[in-house]
């Protein structure tokens, strides 16, 4: 390991949030400066890609300028220059790159370029500097489910992975057919909070090959097709049970998964990361599956677990110290995969 002090300054582009942030090795964030795009896409029930691009390019100076002035440095001060290079939306991600290799050639400093899962894993080590691999993650979003063995930084066994939607995915399309509107996890919670999560039996999605991959397209037909039953027998739908039942399916699927493989792995720490990580009743039941384990559980607070750039910045700290530097031809990917070489 370094000994010395190594300050990042990180860029995260991949969706509708221009952020950027300043990480002093890896576990320590002296700025986090998040722009979201929410209230502009909305309006249209989903995020537009076109409309989110040219976001970032009107947000991604002023947003790296307050990072840099939050943390009370120059440009010429930081160590490198990190950022997410996939996997994302190409547009919002050639942003991001392209703003990240300019700044580190006016600099003159390394430029790292970040996997986005990753980053989300790399999360829990903001808030739980002890944490160290070998540990199961978790990473629910709006665009990945994965379930993953942390065998060293950097090095990830993909356990699991979903074969159709995301469970983030699956939220926004159940919260949008019920009335809810986008963005559809944190509406769904809220929801599901004030309903019966046991009005409404949806099925739990298995894949026939692998007893660890998710599915989630089969819940959320579920969903769609009792509503339509309630609609055509003039039947009232109660949103917020709607909302509980279809929350417990899922909840109860990544539960049951992930301790699958804490129990056949032996491993003593399980992380969860990633958008849906906020979901109140995934990490009550998630907590309570580790307690009865006896295996320490860690998530970071809600605003690491949406996209940031200060998970970028502890991701690439590893990389930097391990000499992975990447050059100027560094180019968006948007469908990367987890542990694919640059």
């Amino acid at each position: 390991m370094n000994d010395e002090t190594v300050r990042i300054l990180a860029i995260e582009t991949s969706c509708d949030e221009t952020a950027a942030a300043v990480v002093q090795d890896g576990r320590e964030v002296l700025s986090n400066v998040i722009y979201t795009q929410i209230p502009i896409h909305t309006q249209y029930g989903g995020v537009v890609p076109e409309i989110a691009s040219r976001s970032h390019v009107e947000k991604i100076v002023p947003v790296v300028t307050k990072a840099l002035a939050d943390a009370s440095m120059m440009l010429e001060e930081v160590d490198a220059v990190a950022v997410t290079y996939g996997p994302g939306l190409v547009g919002p991600l050639l942003v991001g790159v392209s703003s990240a290799k300019a700044m580190a050639f006016a600099a003159k400093k390394p430029l790292i370029g970040v996997h986005h899962i990753e980053g989300h894993i790399s999360a829990n080590y903001i808030e739980h500097p002890d944490l160290r691999p070998p540990y199961v993650c978790l990473v629910v979003s709006g665009g990945h489910s994965h379930l993953v063995e942390v065998r060293d930084y950097g090095k990830y066994e993909i356990i699991a992975r979903t074969r159709d939607d995301a469970a983030g995915e699956a939220f926004d399309k159940v919260a949008r057919a019920i009335g809810l509107g986008y963005p559809g996890g944190p509406k769904i919670d809220a929801a599901a909070r004030e309903g019966d999560p046991h009005a409404i039996d949806f099925p739990r999605g298995k894949v026939r090959d692998s007893e660890y991959d998710f599915s989630f397209s089969g819940v959320k037909s579920a969903v769609l097709n009792y509503l339509n039953s309630c609609r055509m027998q003039g039947v009232e739908v109660n949103v917020n049970d709607v909302a509980a039942s279809f929350q417990r399916s899922v909840v109860e699927v990544l539960t049951e998964r992930a301790m699958m493989a804490i129990d056949e792995r032996g491993l003593h720490e399980f992380a969860l990361a990633g958008g849906v990580a906020s979901n109140t009743a995934l990490r009550l039941s998630l907590q309570k599956a580790c307690d009865e384990r006896g295996v320490r559980f860690c998530v970071p607070s809600p605003v690491y677990c949406t996209d940031n750039a200060a998970m970028i910045g502890a991701a690439a700290y590893h990389d930097y110290v391990a000499g992975v530097r990447d050059g100027l031809d560094l180019n968006a990917i948007p469908n990367l995969m987890l542990g694919e070489s640059r």
